[in-house]
């Protein structure tokens, strides 16, 4: 039986090691039929081509740096020679400096500030936007990104939750603009996952402990497979009138009172 994405070419952002989020969507596309490349910035591409070859398919991995001019347009190019179509997008790329996060909310500056939201939050404006030829030729397509409720104030989060809160606010808008070209434009807020980003966030545990005690069908800091299955079923065709819409993968934690 054919997989939900056969056929589909998708473009994943954000894998840097095979605990990540994103290594499990790319992992799971493939195993449902997707052809996948991903992408890497500076240091971390030798991270991703090393845990590249960890995948069923190894996928290649092309230079992207949300921050530097041209690498969007150069990695579009290399899409259209390739495949001359993308079917999906998924987003995984965050990053705050370290004064965004751990309770120093207040003392945070704006250059460590904007760094946060143009690489957390801007850069879905930037790949929607860049892609979107590409997508146009495959009929539409779809984007995801992952997200972390930002409906809330988090212990320690900080300013990488005002980042979260203004993907959320950038989703709607690209699926108001990216509509009438048929592409769908979603989010995932999942539920604590352990890994390599998840340890730069002080006082992880604390979100670990909560999750444990609240969401009424239990939470795994250490699977992210359910979430990979959510970010696959909306890259796919099955979700064909949904976009704006952030789908929680949490165990309903969020839905949750005291």
């Amino acid at each position: 039986m054919p997989g939900v994405l056969e056929g589909k070419r998708i473009l994943v952002t954000g894998v840097l090691t095979d605990d990540s989020l994103a290594y499990a969507v790319a992992d799971l596309a493939q195993r449902e039929g997707a052809s996948v490349v991903l992408t890497g910035a500076g240091r971390g591409m030798s991270l991703t081509r090393r845990v590249a070859r960890h995948l069923p398919d190894p996928p290649d991995v092309l230079e992207l740096d949300v921050t530097v001019e041209g690498h969007i347009e150069a990695v579009a190019e290399e899409l259209r020679e390739r495949w001359g179509r993308l079917d999906g997008v998924l987003h995984s790329i965050g990053f705050a400096p370290p004064a965004c996060l751990g309770g120093g909310f207040l003392e945070a500056g704006w250059q460590d500030v904007k760094v946060a939201i143009e690489v957390s939050a801007y850069s879905l404006k930037l790949l929607a936007a860049g892609f979107r030829d590409l997508m146009r030729s495959a009929g539409g397509g779809s984007v995801v990104g992952l997200d972390f409720d930002a409906t809330v104030a988090w212990p320690g989060y900080d300013w990488m939750g005002v980042a979260k809160a203004a993907l959320e606010s950038t989703s709607r808008y690209l699926a108001r603009d990216l509509g009438p070209d048929g592409t769908r434009v979603n989010l995932v807020a999942a539920g604590p996952i352990r890994s390599v980003a998840a340890k730069s966030i002080p006082g992880f545990s604390a979100f670990e402990e909560a999750w444990a005690g609240r969401a009424p069908l239990g939470w795994s800091v250490s699977d992210p497979s359910a979430v990979a299955k959510a970010c696959v079923v909306l890259l796919s065709d099955w979700f064909p009138s949904t976009t704006g819409e952030i789908i929680h993968v949490d165990g309903g934690f969020h839905a949750m009172g005291v």
